[in-house]
């Protein structure tokens, strides 16, 4: 068998419980065979249910018992056709015994693979275990779990298992909790894991859809020095996972050719500019890079040779204290370091680091090479991960750290600098402190919803639409994405379906809360002024050049904005209050009877709040001033009483920690500037 193949065998209660959720099962379970389609397209499956009205499974004819159990499909290749299975499967009337449906999914992976294909066999079971299960007819029923425990470990079987409780009325407590006891147990004797899921979104996560086997990144030395080292292998922890890659295919191949691809191959040819019919061989081409002006060649070898080339390996660089490590200096996905498995010196060593980590809140920083040949170095943070379970040990997780290069700088001004009146009152932080009790995702009573474990990636969970029309005989030919593909591979012409409600309950806040908790919503809106800033359309000269326009004066405060709220470097803040000073400058020099007085303070309005938004409180107050000594002997007098009677001020020490002018001095403008000035 395949590295990555493998048998599943999906166990499926149609009992009356679960008739409530059947529907949130069968697309799961739809989806499951759909990514298999194309991410397994060797994997098996086999379905069986339990608690129907039928009986239909081999081990009855055999030996008897076993009731109310069907296999509904014999393990085989995944096919279109499985998608099929599972759509409107019958309700039972029944009530279904798992441990029964676990020892008829043995059975049959059993008699399908016999000793060989050990650690790829899967049973999934999908069940509210709410039934009673029947008394064995020898020992108990714990006795019944031991046994069957010791046969999926003799034949490698994993058991995945998904609880759903929804809250339903006249639930048996005493039965339920003797099951969870049950399966516990199989978790505890095989290997086997339980999940408890209590809405149909944590059920699409819940089932694993496809088996990605581990696959290590190192295998080396934990060098801590030259004489110490421990020795690790390292995992991926978490991986972003992406589209299946597409390929391009054509439905030109005739329709009677059996062999036919339809797949499209795409060469290349280099042609000389000086002679566009003669093609350039792979020995005549070399690359070349931009420097300045120039292109300069660098060959193959040359480029071989510049190389960067370190050692693999990862080595120790020191200790730090854990805060000094912050969040937004992770980079890329995270690794775990465990203990070379067996060997019992790694193990303790390991543990013992971990453990002196955790307790003096320290952090390592690793220097780390995975591979030979590797084109770069990485620097990144190891963090302890003690374990609480008995037989796994602790081990370490890894992130990498950005280097000089890779952090961008974005500078912005303190709220705490703010003046007063721009901070929210007693009422408006209680709005806010509700509006984010509301919106808390861990209630009083049940798991937090979207736990990352258990929420599937709805872009990779929607429909793909393809962009081309083939013929349905290509579409055969083709691994679809998920449902839609599916669809058209049956359909050609079929639509785009709309977006599951489950994955829309990703996406979109819950309508259910918000509805119940529109009381809080209204104060918070009552308690915030929120206005709706219209867009407008952009000049094609700046808004500051020449004598604007009332329209264009609008567009040049939102130019020097924008410019203020740049953050890619600190030379715009500048740059922008040096063209609004201009600007303010050029539009007093031009006035004609005060006809631009109004738009010069529109600008400085604009540039005072800038200003103390940007904590750049002395540059407004040496223009201001600058201004006043320049025309208050000239007929722009006028302009600055007109300043005076509309409050605008120089900007004072409690506006702006770092002005030098007291309030007093700054309500006083511009009579205490003409005192200064006598």
């Amino acid at each position: 068998m395949a590295r990555n193949k493998e048998a599943v065998v999906l166990l499926l209660d149609v009992g009356p419980s679960m008739h409530s959720v059947l529907p949130e099962v069968e697309r799961v379970c739809s989806m499951l065979v759909q990514k298999k389609l194309i991410f397994g397209k060797s994997d098996e499956v086999g379905f069986v249910l339990f608690g129907t009205d039928d009986t239909y499974n081999e081990l009855q004819k055999e030996v008897g018992g076993y009731e109310h159990i069907v296999v509904l499909r014999n393990i085989g290749v995944v096919d279109g056709n499985a998608v099929g299975f599972l759509q409107n499967l019958p309700r039972g009337n029944f009530p279904g015994d798992f441990i029964d449906a676990i020892v008829v999914g043995i059975d049959l992976l059993i008699k399908k693979f016999g000793p060989t294909n050990k650690g790829k066999q899967r049973i999934c079971l999908i069940t509210d275990a709410k039934y009673p299960i029947k008394e064995p007819y020898e020992g108990t029923k714990e006795d019944q779990v031991n046994t069957i425990s010791q046969m999926m470990q003799t034949h490698g079987i994993r058991l995945d298992c998904i609880v759903i409780r929804e809250k339903l009325p006249g639930a048996d407590l005493r039965v339920m909790e003797e099951n969870d006891s049950l399966l516990d147990q199989f978790s505890r004797k095989a290997i086997a894991k339980i999940v408890h899921v209590d809405s149909p979104t944590s059920l699409l996560g819940a089932l694993k859809t496809r088996n990605i086997s581990p696959v290590t990144v190192f295998r080396g030395d934990l060098e801590l020095s030259s004489t110490m080292k421990i020795k690790v292998w390292v995992y991926k922890k978490t991986s972003e996972e992406k589209f299946p890659t597409l390929k391009k295919y054509s439905g030109k191949a005739h329709s009677s050719d059996k062999f036919a691809t339809y797949e499209v191959k795409v060469d290349y040819e280099y042609k000389s500019m000086e002679d566009p019919d003669k093609v350039v061989p792979p020995e005549q081409r070399i690359r070349g890079y931009r420097y300045g002006p120039q292109v300069v060649p660098i060959s193959s070898a040359e480029w071989e040779a510049v190389k960067f080339k370190p050692e693999k390996g990862v080595k120790l660089l020191g200790f730090t204290d854990a805060s000094n490590i912050l969040r937004h200096y992770y980079m890329k996905d995270v690794y775990i370091f465990i203990p070379e498995p067996g060997n019992q010196k790694a193990i303790v060593a390991v543990s013992a680091i971990a453990r002196a980590m955790k307790d003096m809140n320290k952090s390592a920083i690793l220097r780390c090479v995975w591979r030979q040949g590797q084109g770069n170095v990485v620097i990144g943070v190891l963090r302890p991960n003690i374990s609480s379970v008995d037989n796994i040990p602790d081990s370490f997780y890894f992130n990498v750290l950005p280097f000089v290069e890779d952090v961008r700088e974005f500078q912005f001004p303190s709220f705490r600098s703010f003046p007063s009146s721009w901070q929210p009152n007693e009422q408006q932080q209680e709005a806010a402190d509700n509006l984010v009790k509301m919106l808390d995702l861990t209630p009083s009573e049940g798991e937090e919803v979207l736990q990352p474990d258990y929420t599937p990636n709805p872009v990779l969970e929607v429909s793909y639409c393809f962009t081309q029309t083939v013929s349905p005989t290509c579409y055969d030919k083709i691994r679809r994405f998920y449902h839609f593909l599916d669809l058209k591979s049956k359909q050609p012409d079929a639509d785009v379906p709309p977006l599951d409600r489950n994955l829309r309950g990703i996406t979109e806040p819950d309508p259910a809360v918000f509805s119940c908790h529109k009381s809080v919503i209204d104060n918070f809106h009552k308690n915030f002024e929120l206005k709706e800033k219209p867009k407008k359309k952009k000049s094609s000269k700046r808004a500051w050049r020449g004598k604007p326009s009332a329209s264009s004066e609008e567009e040049g405060v939102d130019d020097f904005e924008a410019m203020m709220a740049r953050r890619d470097s600190s030379k715009w803040v500048s740059k922008a209050i040096k063209e609004m000073q201009n600007h303010v400058s050029d539009l007093l020099e031009n006035s004609y009877e005060g006809d631009a007085y109004s738009k010069a303070i529109e600008c400085l309005l604009a540039l005072r709040k800038g200003c103390i938004l940007e904590q750049e409180p002395k540059e407004f107050n040496r223009f201001l001033l600058g201004l006043y000594e320049k025309w208050k002997d000239t007929d722009l007098a006028n302009f600055f009483e007109l300043l005076s009677s509309k409050n605008i001020t120089l900007i004072s020490q409690k506006e702006a920690p770092d002005s030098n002018v007291t309030e007093e001095d700054a309500k006083n403008f511009p009579v205490k500037a003409e005192l200064k000035s006598q």
